[in-house]
């Protein structure tokens, strides 16, 4: 059985992205409008799902379809949406998932509306619960996204950030979101170490795909790290290797630097660092009873195209 199959063959997880989808729908319909309807296109652009997913699969089995499960779920999912319309705003992109961004498509200020309703939406579903424990995971790692961004733009142009730099970013935009996925799962504090490990390894192969994908594959042009000076793995260690894509991602015109990032060995050394991660994220899951699932769903995250 493949890692897909593993994960789909998850006793109630059909049911479950059933019943997402629909609080979804719901959560960014709830009030009509401009920003209602950019929520709207923003999730019917699709998505994989997977912080929900990982709610799901890190929530006791008995206690899978009940209503945190799903409230956990759609809250996390519409953070990371929130997240994905605040940053195209900010790095100025006009595709995602090969349709218009919602800044693009509608503008600047309502952009900025439509994200911050969906951080509302978001907590919402939490509070709903009465889950005081809950919406204070919410809101830490909502904190650990705000930090991380505006780490980013202070690492912007910076071709000599460090890889620990890049890893603290990692962390504080990626992997604390996924540490929240598993921790409103309810099933222990060690999950919570897998969904961090698991969302640096995630955000590395990120990175390595903004370097190597395709706009058929990925939805967006590729090199759009290196075009806004987002000095990410691949692109850190390739300068140093190479001085025209230190001049590249310090913001100089370099045609080539992309070609240039493939021609070191920058790609393989994020590649086992991402590994090096998944590693970790499998090594927190020893006795879990859901391990199977959550070891396929590591392998599915630092082995994709997309």
């Amino acid at each position: 059985m493949n890692a897909l199959a593993t994960i789909r063959a998850a006793p109630g997880l059909d049911t479950y992205l059933e019943l997402l989808e629909e609080r979804l729908e719901t959560a960014v319909g709830s009030h009509p409008g401009l920003v209602g309807e950019i929520g709207a296109e923003t999730l019917a652009a699709g998505g994989k799902r997977l912080r929900p997913v990982l709610v799901f699969l890190t929530t006791p089995e008995e206690r899978r379809s009940g209503e945190r499960a799903v409230a956990g779920g759609a809250a996390v999912e519409l953070v990371h949406m929130a997240t994905l319309v605040h940053d195209d705003l900010l790095d100025g992109a006009d595709l995602r998932r090969g349709q218009p961004t919602a800044w693009a498509a509608h503008g600047e200020y309502a952009a900025k509306a439509a994200g911050d309703y969906l951080f509302a939406r978001a907590f919402a579903q939490l509070a709903a619960t009465g889950d005081a424990a809950a919406v204070e995971i919410l809101a830490a790692a909502a904190l650990s996204l705000a930090r991380g961004e505006a780490l980013q733009r202070r690492q912007a142009f910076r071709p000599d950030t460090s890889v620990e730099e890049y890893l603290a970013r990692c962390s504080l935009k990626t992997g604390k979101l996924f540490e929240a996925a598993c921790l409103l799962g309810g099933a222990g504090p060690s999950l919570g170490a897998f969904g961090l490990a698991l969302g640096i390894a995630f955000q590395i192969a990120d990175d390595i795909l903004d370097c190597t994908g395709d706009f058929d594959t990925t939805g967006k042009a590729p090199g759009v790290d290196l075009r806004d000076g987002t000095p990410t793995l691949p692109l850190i260690l390739a300068a140093r290797r190479d001085r025209e894509v230190w001049r590249a991602l310090a913001g100089e015109p370099v045609p080539d630097a992309l070609e240039r990032v493939a021609a070191t060995d920058a790609l393989e050394a994020s590649r086992e660092l991402a590994y090096e991660y998944a590693a970790r994220a499998r090594a927190a899951l020893d006795g879990h009873p859901g391990r199977a699932s959550l070891e396929a769903l590591t392998d599915l995250v630092v082995d994709r195209e997309a």
